[in-house]
């Protein structure tokens, strides 16, 4: 990794040090705006709505004086009232010049303006008071005739001196309008200046901006993004290079801390990998090895048994004949040789079709079929009936599901537990037995509960191995390979077995189930008010299968 360079600062105080400059100036011409913006505005209020209403009010009351007098001249020629209406909506106006200017005082009046208006409010007071209101009382009361020509002329100088003043304050009106109209363009100029400069300078900015970030962002992480292609390609001895601002640089050493890391990784993982491939050819072969030493065994299981049916036929057969012939002839030892010779051909005979049966699981290649587990306890039960029968044994069951299996295999599942219970039935009570369904995920659960002498905790295992007797041949008589041979078709079809210990403590549960990927049919309940109940006091559904 190469080093930074000794300049470098952070990107950090790089965009600081920009921001805040930009930021600065654009605030300035701003704040320049807003300045001329409001000049601009006081300005266009004061020409468009202060002055131009004060000009106009000037001209209007110019305008009723000059009326006043007009109607005041008619009313002394004629004496006629009517003429006397301009003159008296003049005074009723309330004519003040000094209100006019005190009304534009906000746009900062000069003291040549007012000192106009207050001239040209005296004078046309003056001639309001001291010449038109006594003329008008005069007539009133003495009729035209009495008005002299000098009231006249007098009068008339008067009105020219009001014309004076009213038109000097106008003027002086208009050319502060002009002069506030001037500056009016002024500021207009100046605040669309700023406005233009603002506008260059934002996007002078922006450019500024989109180099110094392309310079100091975009192509320094476009150089770790390419140092970061690389190494994804493959060539992971390719070291990512640290350039640019304090943030990508680091951001580049953390990335190439991390090549640096999944090479040693990827090492390792080769490694173990070799490691693992070499183990798993060690392991397929001995598994290959097993199997071929599975499938001899089972041969020699199948072929011995087979084998030593023949001469264990002639044994038995020739050991029955001696016992029927000869029986009660020898001595009484002599009768108890051939006796222990007759049973162990029995058991033997006994034993070896066991073993055929174990060593044929799974190798009868019987087709696999919708099999209905009600109908193929009740085959179990038919061939259990001698029995049932001599021991008076309930068999019932729950409604139980159709599943996918052997039939045959399903069969003898079946009459080995039914057999079992059976067997290993207490002496003091009517042996029940009890078989029940229920759905479980993707798989039935079925259970064979019975009310039999049962089988302790520490045997529940044990009992499953092939040979393993709990009792003495004598006391209760059997091969050892019943549940070993259940437990051999349950895990054919996919299953598990185990026995649970009853609630009560009363006889044997054996459970196992058997998968069933079909859509889910209903799980049987057997919960039909009156149902006699099983030997762990659930409630079940009588079959009719008891002989």
């Amino acid at each position: 990794m190469t080093a930074a360079h000794p300049q470098s600062t952070s990107l950090r105080h790089r965009l600081r040090r920009l921001l805040v400059g930009t930021g600065t100036f654009l605030a300035v011409l701003v704040a320049l705006a807003a300045v001329a913006f409001a000049q601009q505005v006081q300005r266009q209020d004061a020409v468009t709505q202060d002055l131009f209403n004060a000009i106009v009010a000037s001209d209007g009351a110019y305008i009723r004086l000059i009326d006043a007098e007009t109607g005041l001249r008619g009313y002394a020629i004629t004496g006629e009232r009517a003429s006397l209406a301009p003159y008296e909506d003049a005074v009723a106006s309330g004519i003040s010049f000094d209100a006019i200017a005190d009304g534009i005082d906000r746009v900062g009046v000069a003291p040549s303006v007012l000192e106009a208006a207050s001239r040209a409010d005296r004078s046309a007071r003056a001639w309001l008071e001291d010449y038109a209101a006594p003329l008008v009382a005069q007539i009133e009361a003495d009729g035209p005739q009495s008005v002299q020509p000098g009231q006249v002329d007098r009068g008339q100088e008067q009105f020219d001196q009001v014309r004076l003043d009213v038109a000097a304050f106008v003027d002086q009106l208009r050319e502060m309008r002009e002069g506030i109209s001037a500056e009016l363009t002024s500021w207009t100029r100046a605040a669309s200046t700023v406005v233009g400069v603002l506008a260059v300078v934002a996007v002078t900015v922006g450019v500024v901006l989109w180099f110094a970030l392309r310079r100091w962002v975009v192509e320094p992480l476009e150089s770790v993004a390419h140092d970061v292609r690389q190494v994804a390609s493959g060539e992971l001895g390719h070291a990512v290079r640290a350039e640019g601002p304090d943030e990508v640089v680091a951001m580049a050493r953390d990335v190439e801390l991390m090549r640096v890391a999944l090479v040693d990784q990827v090492r390792s993982v080769e490694s173990a990998r070799a490691e693992v491939e070499d183990a798993h050819a060690r392991l397929a072969e001995r598994a290959e090895e097993l199997h071929r030493s599975n499938r001899d065994l089972e041969q020699f299981a199948y072929v011995a048994s087979h084998d030593l049916q023949e001469p264990l036929r002639k044994v038995a057969s020739f050991t029955q004949l001696l016992q029927k012939r000869y029986g009660g002839q020898l001595d009484e030892r002599a009768d108890q040789y051939i006796e222990f010779a007759v049973d162990g051909a029995k058991r033997m005979q006994r034993l070896i079709q066991d073993l055929l049966g174990f060593s044929r699981v799974g190798r009868t290649g019987t087709e696999v079929v919708d099999v209905d587990l009600a109908a193929a306890l009740a085959t179990a039960t038919d061939q259990l009936s001698e029995v049932i029968a001599e021991t008076g044994a309930v068999v019932t069951h729950d409604p139980l599901p159709t599943v996918r299996g052997e039939q045959p295999l399903l069969v003898q599942l079946f009459q080995n537990l039914v057999g079992n219970a059976v067997k290993f039935r207490s002496p003091d009570r009517t042996p029940l037995v009890h078989v029940s369904a229920r759905r479980v995920t993707d798989a039935w659960e079925l259970v064979c509960a019975d009310n039999g002498i049962g089988i302790d905790e520490q045997y529940a295992e044990r009992v499953f191995v092939i040979f393993q007797r709990l009792h003495a041949k004598d006391v209760y008589d059997g091969t050892g390979i019943g549940l070993a041979l259940c437990k051999k078709i349950v895990e054919f079809h996919r299953g598990t077995i185990w026995i649970e210990q009853p609630a009560d403590g009363v006889g044997t549960r054996i459970c196992w189930t058997i998968p069933d990927e079909r859509p889910e049919q209903p799980s049987p309940t057997g919960d039909q008010p009156g149902a006699p109940q099983d030997p762990t006091g659930a409630p079940r559904a009588q079959d009719g299968a008891t002989p």
